[in-house]
């Protein structure tokens, strides 16, 4: 590098000499033009060391003509680039880089539209012929595509030769150049003379390309970390895999002069003048085969609008809702989205006919046409809709219609959409996974030897604590766990894994936005293989689509969907009548008295601590406090100061007043204060003249709730506005104020009230039929806060009889039975065959199969099945059953844990000795000499402490006894209160309390409380920490699973928490008896 100049680092820099100035500028001026066709972004997953944006970005501040991203057969990154590109005002080449029989290296640039039609069905043939993460492509498959509107790089791989030049010469004729790529490698001079040789023979020439792997050279040090986790090895270990130097990186032009020949630099510009595309040119066409012969698009969704709204008003449409309708439609014409509606009608009517409970939330719910297509269940009659917040003229981008399904039966609608359109026009979007601070922690301190344990346990240290771990202070942290920064191996590790935070990983699945094209969508987006089978993606994920434009429809899963459908289906056996969401009476007393108490434990969206806190506060008396419920407890209207004005003005402790009739149409079903997205809109509008585009401009910049400042931009033109329109200047800064809150996540009306339905429906079903409510709950795991231990123990609280899980009683769901008085345990009778017009006194839940942990649904299967083939024969099932139909060992053992054998064996140790009896002959070999084979010795039976540890390892819960009230006598004794004596205690005293830790939490908007929620044989405690308190203790908070809390009553509005002063592990006591917290952010 002697022979470089040495301000090639910085071209340009600063000097004092104005000569010097001169002679510098006019040498920068010479420097040839440079364009860089080779560049790997990050999104070449553990390849690059940059964001595809910090390439764009550098490439511009050098004054590149152009830049290509051509991430390796993948453009998933190239949306990033584009919107930076565009920003910038930078030529954005579009491409991919391909090792055919994973030794020929390529890149394709698209010249034009076609060119990159003809990349992404290339990038889509290659991973579709292989599992996800990779690709296959030959040279016979390349042979055969069409590329004629690409240009070919051919990459050196080490070594070019004449076999692979002549063949893709006569592939690519006229659009094929060598591509000489410098990194100050040895012998690298031997090989450009080679390469110069070749373009001589072969008359193809020679371009200048960097093989660019970061946009700056300090990305060295991460850029062969990366490589070492790619390579899973240590990164002593790395040697010749990883990169020689720190050469790929975008180069000053003056370097580049230096290092290739003028006319090799020319030829990168001449290349990129050839390149014309732009992602701007794509052009979205929604699918046109569902409007039937005879009609357009927009007068049969008329005809479907005025079917629905007909079953919707049988007593005749209102005046106000055919005027919304009218309005909607000619909209809906004008922007062209009449596709987009009959698509997701069309979907919406299958599920209907295939008896899918479903639900459209979101936007949707402002669209009176939604309600009458049956997409949404929020009828407008009820509700104050703002058709702008779901499409809007000005925006110019098509609606966004969330769907959610039964999440047990949402692959049926999945899959009706590939069959309808096929998987070479349907695809679900990307979603991208990056690496977070536990996963960079964890990978890093892996390629630099760091012990398994340290890091683990500087992983739990750093929970909630990320930015102190990686600020100078974080020593202290370090020191805990007997690391210190003073080492430099460990300052490199928290340096580089700081870095590594946000890197993409790898592509999943999006949890259900489907992108369903007119013609074949890799004309738009390269699709690959999903992990899951009979699933395939696009290459970009949900924000990429939203920046071009394009559609997504979200087929999304909700369990309480799940939950709702299995409890109608077992009110529907009880009464022998067909039960559907709308027969549930509405606006139930009884119900809202429920949840006024707060008693809302499983219930669908006010299930939370905050939610259960809230509700005897704000008590809710109709459907609309329920919306209002719902949404008020959110970052959003907790930032913006919200909360507790609604209170005091809802408890008549404030008054309410409004500036004028405008503001007071806007803000009168909130007491005056903006809860919603909605209302923050309208107010823009009536009060700060705001068109209703520029007003869903703002509520978008609500919604970006993770870009903190993203409201700004409007302050002036907000209170400028109000102040124009003759508001005081105290009244437009305090609803700014307001406003900027929902920059934390403020919730849209539309989505309260379309949960808001649910929340009921589920509330109704806990309050009259708790066991039925249990037990479809059950049956619906994995969804809510609450693990189903604490559902099970809830529900017995209500008087609900548990009854466990036993292998000759148990199906693999659990089960209602009625239970004969006379034998509760061991006679009992499936529900369905009850009289089918009566309800029997009392209804118990029998466990199922699936509560045992390590069961196999296959052995399930087949223990019923066998089950019912005995119970013809008039035979009970035994263990010996069991070991005649080779049940797997692993099976029969999870069983025996379970005391899912009581009823054969009499006790679990007893039938762990059964089965081990059974699958190893342990019993014959000890028995053999002095007693009959069918002697078993005198097994002791498990105390309750050893019964309640057995349950708790092998279903998560016990039903003979809560861990708690075997230490109650204990904890007594030193004065500690259960949770049902904290309220019997006055308001400020000061207790000691014990529980299970099933949940901690630590919101983003509580300036540092935690949250904990502790559980005991009476209920759930809620605990407060204050930071203090939590720095203080932290190790006891983190990891205790029984912890002691001693501090301080707060009992006010129906609602008791302890203020923590003091934290203790207890969970000595616990011995080996595992218990799951639940923990949020």
């Amino acid at each position: 590098m002697g022979c470089l100049p040495d301000f090639h680092k910085n071209p340009t820099r600063k000097t004092n000499r104005k000569g010097n100035a001169l002679s510098l500028a006019q040498e920068i001026m010479n420097l040839p033009d440079y364009a860089e066709l080779h560049t790997i972004s990050n999104y070449s997953f553990l390849r690059g060391a940059s964001h595809p944006d910090e390439l764009v970005e550098r490439a511009y501040e050098l004054a590149y003509q152009a830049i290509a991203i051509t991430d390796e057969c993948s453009v998933s990154g190239i949306v990033k680039a584009h919107v930076a590109a565009k920003t910038l005002g930078i030529q954005l080449l579009i491409g991919s880089e391909f090792h055919l029989d994973s030794t020929l290296g390529l890149v394709l640039l698209a010249r034009s539209r076609k060119g990159y039609q003809q990349l992404c069905s290339l990038i889509s043939l290659a991973r579709r012929n292989a599992k996800k993460g990779s690709y296959k492509l030959s040279r016979e498959q390349l042979q055969q595509h069409q590329t004629s509107e690409c240009l070919l790089l051919y990459l050196p791989n080490g070594s070019y030769n004449y076999p692979d030049l002549n063949w893709l010469k006569e592939y690519a004729a006229g659009r094929l150049w060598l591509a000489a790529e410098r990194s100050l490698q040895f012998e690298e001079s031997k090989a450009l003379q080679r390469l110069k040789r070749l373009s001589i023979g072969s008359g193809v020439p020679i371009c200048a390309s960097g093989n660019v792997h970061m946009h700056r050279r300090e990305r060295r040090a991460l850029r062969d970390v990366i490589d070492a986790i790619r390579y899973g090895c240590l990164l002593s270990e790395l040697g010749y895999r990883g990169h020689k130097n720190a050469e790929l990186y975008l180069r000053s032009r003056n370097y580049l002069k230096a290092l290739y020949p003028t006319e090799w630099l020319r030829q990168t510009v001449e290349i990129a003048a050839q390149c014309h595309f732009s992602l701007d040119e794509l052009r979205y066409e929604y699918p046109a085969e569902l409007v039937p012969e005879g009609h357009s698009a927009i007068s049969w969704l008329t005809d479907l609008t005025e079917q629905g709204a007909a079953q919707r008003w049988p007593q005749g449409v209102p005046t106000r809702v055919r005027t919304q309708i009218t309005h909607e439609l000619a909209l809906i014409k004008e922007l062209r989205f009449e596709h987009y509606f009959l698509t997701v009608e069309d979907i919406v009517r299958f599920a209907r006919k295939q008896g899918i409970l479903h639900q459209g939330r979101g936007s949707a719910a402002n669209s009176v046409i939604c309600f009458c297509l049956h997409i949404t269940e929020v009828d407008p009659a009820r509700m104050s809709l703002l058709f702008e917040r779901f499409i809007s003229r000005e925006r110019q981008e098509p609606p966004d219609i969330d769907v959610d399904f039964e999440h047990e039966r949402r692959e049926e609608v999945i899959q009706y959409i590939y069959e309808k359109y096929g998987r070479d026009r349907a695809a679900l979007a990307a979603t991208v996974i990056t690496f977070r601070t536990k996963s960079a922690l964890r990978e890093v301190g892996k390629v630099f030897g760091i012990p398994t344990d340290k890091i683990d346990r500087l992983s739990i240290h750093s929970r909630w604590r990320e930015k102190e771990i990686f600020s100078p202070d974080g020593d202290e942290e370090l020191k805990n766990i007997g690391l210190s920064t003073g080492q430099l191996a460990i300052q490199l590790w928290l340096d580089l894994a700081d870095q590594l935070i946000g890197f993409p990983r790898h592509l999943s699945q999006h949890v259900g936005g489907f992108v369903i094209a007119r013609n074949t969508l890799s004309d738009l987006v390269p699709v690959e293989n999903a992990a899951m089978p009979a699933r395939t993606v696009i290459q970009w994920e949900k924000d990429d689509l939203e920046a071009l434009g394009l559609l997504k429809i979200d087929i999304l899963a909700l369990g309480m969907l799940s939950m709702l459908r299995r409890s109608l289906n077992y009110l529907s056996q009880m009464t022998g009548k067909t039960w559907r969401l709308s027969d549930i009476p509405a606006e139930d007393p009884r119900v809202y008295e429920m949840i006024q108490r707060g008693d809302t434990v499983g219930v669908f969206q006010i299930e939370s601590r905050a939610q259960m806190s809230m509700l005897p506060r704000l008590k809710p008396a109709n459907y609309y406090d329920l919306v209002i419920q719902i949404a008020i407890v959110r970052p959003g209207p907790i930032q913006g100061d919200m909360v507790h004005p609604y209170l005091a003005r809802r408890n008549g402790l404030e008054q309410v007043s409004y500036a004028n009739d405008e503001i007071k149409a806007v803000l009168e079903r909130t007491l005056g204060v903006p809860i919603f997205q909605e209302q923050v809109m309208q107010l823009a509008m009536v009060a700060a003249g705001f068109s209703a585009g520029e007003a869903d401009n703002l509520r978008r910049s609500m919604a970006a709730w993770k870009r903190r400042g993203g409201l700004d931009k409007f302050e002036h033109k907000l209170i400028q506005g109000m102040t124009d329109n003759g508001y005081p200047i105290e009244f437009a800064e305090q609803i700014f104020r307001q406003i900027r809150g929902f920059g934390e996540y403020g919730f849209p009306e539309s989505h309260s009230a379309s949960f808001a339905l649910l929340a009921y429906a589920s509330s109704w079903f806990k309050c009259y039929y708790p066991e039925v409510f249990v037990c479809a709950l059950l049956n619906s795991q994995p969804m809510g806060f609450y693990a189903p231990g604490q559902l099970i123990y809830d529900a017995r609280r209500h008087g609900v009889n548990i009854l466990p899980a036993d292998i000759r009683h148990s199906d693999e769901d659990n089960q209602l039975v009625k239970t004969l008085a006379e034998q509760p345990d061991s006679s009992l009778d499936k529900y369905p065959s009850c009289s089918a017009n009566s309800i029997p006194d009392k209804l118990s839940v029998r466990l199922g199969l699936r509560q045992t942990k390590g069961l196999s649904k296959k052995s399930m299967a087949l223990i019923i099945e066998l089950r019912r083939k005995l119970y013809e024969q008039g035979k009970l099932i035994t263990a010996e059953d069991l070991q005649n139909h080779r049940f797997p060992q692993h099976d029969l053992r999870a069983l025996a844990a379970a005391n899912a054998l009581k009823e054969i064996s009499g006790h679990r140790h007893q039938a762990v000795w059964d089965i081990t009896k059974l699958t190893t002959g342990v019993g014959d070999d000890l028995l053999q000499n002095n007693y009959k084979k069918d002697v078993s010795p005198l097994l002791r039976k498990p105390s309750i402490g050893e019964e309640v540890v057995k349950d708790y390892q092998s279903t998560g819960f016990s039903l003979q006894s809560h861990p708690l009230a075997l230490l109650r006598e204990s904890f007594q004794s030193l004065g500690y209160l259960d949770s049902s004596q904290c309220w019997q205690a006055r308001d400020g005293s000061y207790v000691g309390c014990a529980g299970l830790v099933v949940g901690r939490q630590r919101p983003g908007t509580a300036s540092g409380v935690v949250f904990v929620s502790l559980e005991d044989e009476y209920g759930i405690l809620n605990v407060i920490v204050w930071p203090a308190i939590a720095e203080k203790y932290r190790q006891a908070l983190l990891c205790s699973r029984l912890l002691l809390v001693k501090g301080q009553l707060q009992v006010q509005q129906g609602v008791l928490h302890l203020i923590a002063g003091y934290l203790a592990d207890c969970s000595h006591y616990l011995n080996d008896l595992p218990v799951v917290s639940r923990d949020f952010h």
